[in-house]
């Protein structure tokens, strides 16, 4: 008997002890958890902001189409008319340092009055035709100085045309990818500087960054007077962890 009490007193000690050591165990798990679903949360504290960039550029190069109009009701004479005037507007741009191969001529284009549906039969002239020389070149100062010398070819007869929308000027800026690194630095400075004030004001210190968004890059004139100077812009989007 007494061995009996002997080896149930040895069994109620062990599982005093095996339970004290579960229960250690599930305070110390339940002290990790608590401390991973801290740190979860810090984690998840995070600020987003927006950092701009802006540089203004010029155009490095520029599409000038050149439009003249000719009317009349004897066709063939038109055409000849038609050369001339083509040949007299690729000798002013040439003699100025346009090249030839930045010079294009569209066919031209035609209507016959009298058979348009609508037209009064009883018009003056019968064919109305449109030319046009078209330069595309990278002299972009170049060009804008012969633009403003159009006179020179109305001396000769020559009317440059102007306030049709399919031949407007066009000024174009191709360098993009040489200011990108630039630009997207900028941007992430200004971005980081927002996020700094943010944390400071909120007590906190700022983290690594969660997420980054470039953004696209626009291309716009910077006013309507002044097309040949283009406004580059790009707005990042940064998300950063916050931390005590």
């Amino acid at each position: 008997l007494f061995q009996i009490l002997r080896i149930m007193e040895d069994k109620s000690k062990g599982m005093a002890i095996a339970g004290l050591l579960v229960a250690v165990g599930l305070v110390l798990l339940g002290l990790c958890i608590k401390s991973a679903i801290d740190g979860f949360k810090d984690k998840e504290r995070v600020v987003s902001v927006k950092g701009l960039a802006e540089m203004e550029v010029k155009a490095n190069h520029v599409i000038w189409p050149l439009m003249f109009k000719n009317i009349g009701n004897d066709l063939p004479a038109l055409y000849v008319t038609m050369e001339n005037q083509t040949k007299a507007i690729k000798d002013f741009l040439s003699t100025n340092g346009i090249d030839s191969t930045e010079v294009s001529v569209a066919a031209p284009e035609i209507i016959d009055m009298k058979a348009e549906r609508y037209t009064n039969e009883n018009v003056a002239y019968r064919y109305n035709v449109t030319c046009v020389l078209t330069v595309s070149s990278s002299k972009v100062d170049l060009v804008r100085g012969l633009m403003i010398r159009q006179s020179d070819l109305l001396k000769q007869g020559i009317a440059i045309t102007g306030g049709d929308y399919r031949f407007s000027t066009q000024f174009l800026f191709t360098g993009l990818n040489d200011v990108k690194p630039q630009m997207i630095e900028e941007a992430t400075k200004n971005a980081r500087a927002s996020a700094e004030k943010f944390a400071a004001d909120s007590d906190s210190e700022l983290g690594k960054i969660r997420t980054a968004n470039q953004g696209q890059f626009t291309i716009s004139d910077r006013d309507a007077n002044t097309p040949y100077i283009k406004s580059v812009r790009v707005v990042t989007t940064v998300d950063y962890y916050l931390k005590d």
